[in-house]
């Protein structure tokens, strides 16, 4: 990675980006758009063998899974106390393994992305995320450095749908909800990002053909 990486040195990047001239702002999640996930799979590896109550432990520490990427809990007093929780023997190197091996590349999305990058668009990524998927998640996808910035939740100490995630973006890169799409899998993040006045679209996985159609249009009409 160079030194103007924008994953890598965003704060650097910024200031790089400030003086091009971009055509239009896209906010990106990253779970279930640029990449699948599945965390369940992964953590039920580290479950010994007849244990009581698998599915009840690994969903106990999953329902903390938000206080860790809104950076109020450490992700080594996390991975401690998860381990306990699922009475597992793994290290804790092991666990933190495991929860970064949770993802699939979503592939028509990233043709898009190099598409959209070669166009002349400023990326952004705005998602919950924790430390212990960032910055890991730049060395194993590094098409990531396609991406001129970022909104991260254990970042900012906020979750989406908060407003304040939204606002800190709009803040921090400057946008103008007219010329900003965001893309998000989640119906409450879309709805909160349609308060900011963006341009929204839910994503499917499943359905990933109705996404261009739309952003073919979207573009069209912001375009012309």
């Amino acid at each position: 990675m160079t030194a103007l990486d924008p994953l890598v040195q965003d704060d650097g990047l910024t200031a790089f980006a400030g003086s091009l001239s971009f055509r239009m702002n896209f906010l990106f999640d990253i779970g279930r758009v640029l990449l699948d996930f599945d965390f369940e799979t992964s953590l039920t590896r580290l479950l010994p063998a007849n244990i009581n109550n698998p599915a009840e432990r690994i969903n106990q520490v999953l329902n903390r899974k938000d206080a860790l990427e809104a950076g109020s809990i450490n992700p080594d007093h996390y991975t401690s106390w998860a381990l306990k929780t699922l009475q597992s023997h793994a290290t804790p190197s092991q666990f933190q393994q495991a929860w970064q091996q949770i993802f699939t590349v979503n592939h028509p999305m990233w043709r898009c992305v190099h598409k959209l990058a070669n166009d002349g668009h400023r990326l952004i990524l705005i998602s919950n995320i924790s430390a212990i998927h960032w910055p890991w998640i730049l060395y194993v996808y590094p098409d990531f450095s396609h991406f001129h910035g970022n909104v991260l939740s254990f970042e900012t100490g906020f979750l989406k749908p908060q407003p304040e995630m939204y606002q800190h973006a709009i803040t921090k890169y400057k946008l103008d909800s007219a010329s900003t799409i965001y893309i998000d899998d989640m119906p409450q993040n879309i709805a909160a990002g349609r308060q900011f006045g963006f341009h929204c679209w839910q994503y499917d996985l499943n359905n990933h053909q109705a996404f261009e159609l739309w952003l073919e249009k979207m573009l069209h009409q912001t375009q012309n």
